[in-house]
């Protein structure tokens, strides 16, 4: 089970930091990702980092402003998010997979139950 927490209401050019935390198990092994939904959009794809290689993905309307990091002594991962914009307004999700070589925006078969992060211009 993975529990978000960390959104809040900020104005524009603020910071928040999400965490998702997982509750009975560990991120051992397993890519985490974090996606978006805004009111009356689909889901996308925000932040990834895999766990074979440790490498980190991006949506390109978040590169440079947010940042993906886990820390598995805890068996949590976070979202930074930096310069913040009224568009980055949405609910935010946690998700985690086994690890694979599929592409690390799809796929993913654990999610969290999101949290929501308003921009306020």
């Amino acid at each position: 089970q993975l529990v978000e927490s960390g959104g809040g209401l900020v104005q524009a050019g603020g910071s928040l930091r999400l965490s998702c935390a997982t509750s009975g198990g560990t991120f051992s092994s397993y890519d985490a990702g974090w996606f978006r939904q805004a009111p009356g959009k689909e889901r996308e794809f925000v932040a990834a980092f895999t766990w074979n290689g440790g490498n980190t993905y991006y949506a390109d309307s978040v590169k440079g402003r947010f940042t993906i990091s886990r820390d598995n002594a805890k068996n949590t991962v976070y979202l930074q998010m930096n310069s913040l914009k009224p568009e980055d307004t949405a609910v935010y999700y946690c998700a985690a997979r086994l690890s694979s070589i599929v592409a690390p925006t799809i796929r993913y078969d654990y999610w969290g139950q999101g949290t929501q992060v308003t921009v306020s211009s």
